[in-house]
């Protein structure tokens, strides 16, 4: 397994799993693909998109079950980081975890380790 992760709000998560599918954020939908971070980015990601931004969760997903949707592209840094060129079903999410804020308010990805 290859866990991947979004990082969104809370009540986005909740509208995907009423629908049965996530079709992005806005930042997905002005890219064209829904970004997801690996567990070595999403700290990073966090700090950098997310930072002020309460109630939010972390969808942990395995990258291989998203078939060739899934395609990693260089972004950050030229890190090659995982982008899926369609919608996510429900189904596929394994966790969905909690990211609060520090005291400088950047969210807190504690189940990382």
């Amino acid at each position: 397994m290859t866990p991947i992760y979004k990082i969104l709000h809370r009540d986005e998560w909740h509208a995907a799993r009423a629908a049965g599918v996530f079709e992005g954020s806005g930042i997905d939908h002005r890219d064209g693909y829904i970004h997801f971070s690996t567990a070595a980015q999403a700290q990073e990601t966090a700090r950098l998109h997310f930072k002020s931004a309460a109630d939010l969760v972390v969808l942990e997903i395995d990258a291989d079950s998203l078939g060739a949707a899934l395609v990693w592209e260089p972004s950050r840094g030229g890190q090659l980081f995982p982008h899926l060129y369609g919608k996510l079903p429900a189904e596929r999410v394994i966790a969905a975890h909690e990211a609060p804020l520090d005291a400088d308010g950047v969210p807190v990805l504690a189940f990382l380790g």
